[in-house]
């Protein structure tokens, strides 16, 4: 008698479901009971940085989306966050819109916006659409922090903490809901978006867009949705981040931010959601971890500790290196092989 090995599905919904295999249910569901006890035990300080682990996912979804599976660099990450936030708050402060539609309001000012300023990759790609996004970038600081009758110019906003069904989300523990909400609904979002024709388009146009415009696909309409797509969660992450500290300044959407978002997806793992997820809680975790091991050796090695707050873009350049060296796939492909392994355990696991 034989026996089959291999994943075999006798039903379309099951070959088509998101989560296919029982194992990776059961992942789904542990990680889900993770997510809901964790805010009853961490206390505000942690809950802080899952919410900005939150922001981040979104936010970095975003940008893979137009990165990883358009394969259409951008250095304008920051530009595109701070159109989101300032739309938001402008939106509350000057017009008295309810939060919610001004989130939604912003999101697709920002998809505009990105469409505008990806009407350059019709005829740009590599290193000069790059060059063209970090002109994009520069030229929103320059209104964040010239164009004081709209923005403030360097002065901060500070806009209201919203509510949602009566509760003020004016706290770490009432905004890790609507944060957690935002990313999974991003997330679910992306990973259907990327099974769908347009999702497929996209994938096409980074792996050979030629080839691509020979079996039928318009290169420049599908650019563009991928710049509209990918600033509609960039814009939604910089209004999260507008409604989360409620003091919208243009110092949080500068390069650095595009840099430090492009740093999330390259570690975590180009064209891959959840790549994006693990990315954006590493790199946000990395300042609090260095933070932590400073006060570690403030007694042992205070000569080290006092350095390491100063070493923080150095860890960052680091890290990326690395995992271009050693895995430039990143964690995600990190994570697959960790399955792999088990997969086939107790016996031998080899890489292909």
């Amino acid at each position: 008698m034989s026996l089959e090995c291999g994943v075999f599905h006798t039903r379309y919904e099951s070959d088509m479901g998101l989560r296919p295999r029982p194992a990776q249910r059961i992942r789904l569901g542990a990680f889900a009971v993770f997510v809901l006890v964790f805010p009853f035990l961490a206390g505000p300080y942690w809950l802080d940085l899952a919410n900005q682990i939150a922001i981040a996912t979104v936010g970095a979804i975003g940008l893979n989306i137009l990165v990883g599976y358009t394969g259409q660099i951008s250095l304008g990450q920051g530009a595109f966050m701070a159109i989101g936030a300032y739309s938001a708050g402008l939106l509350t402060l000057n017009l008295g819109l309810p939060w919610g539609v001004s989130i939604a309001l912003a999101c697709v000012i920002t998809a505009v916006a990105g469409t505008f300023f990806g009407l350059p990759s019709l005829r740009l790609k590599g290193l000069y659409l790059a060059i063209a996004t970090l002109a994009a970038q520069e030229i929103v600081e320059w209104a964040m922090t010239h164009w004081t009758a709209v923005t403030g110019g360097t002065e901060a906003i500070v806009v209201p903490a919203p509510r949602l069904f009566g509760v003020r989300l004016n706290s770490t523990f009432a905004f890790y809901w609507f944060g957690v909400a935002m990313a999974a609904g991003t997330a679910l979002f992306a990973a259907n978006l990327f099974r769908t024709r347009m999702g497929r388009a996209f994938v096409a146009v980074r792996d050979q867009d030629i080839a691509a415009s020979v079996i039928g696909v318009n290169l420049f309409r599908t650019k563009l949705l991928a710049f509209a797509t990918s600033s509609f969660f960039v814009g939604l992450a910089g209004a999260m981040i507008a409604y989360y500290r409620t003091i919208i300044t243009w110092e949080r959407f500068t390069l650095d931010t595009s840099i430090v978002y492009l740093a999330m997806i390259i570690v975590g793992g180009l064209g891959s959601i959840r790549g994006s997820f693990f990315g954006a809680a590493l790199i946000t975790l990395l300042p609090a971890m260095i933070a932590n091991a400073g006060r570690a050796l403030q007694d042992t090695a205070p000569v080290v500790a006092g350095l390491l707050p100063y070493a923080q873009q150095a860890v960052f350049g680091v890290v990326i290196i690395l995992f271009l060296i050693f895995e430039p796939k990143g964690l995600s492909k990190l994570w697959g092989n960790v399955k792999d392994y088990f997969h086939v355990w107790p016996f031998a696991y080899r890489r292909g």
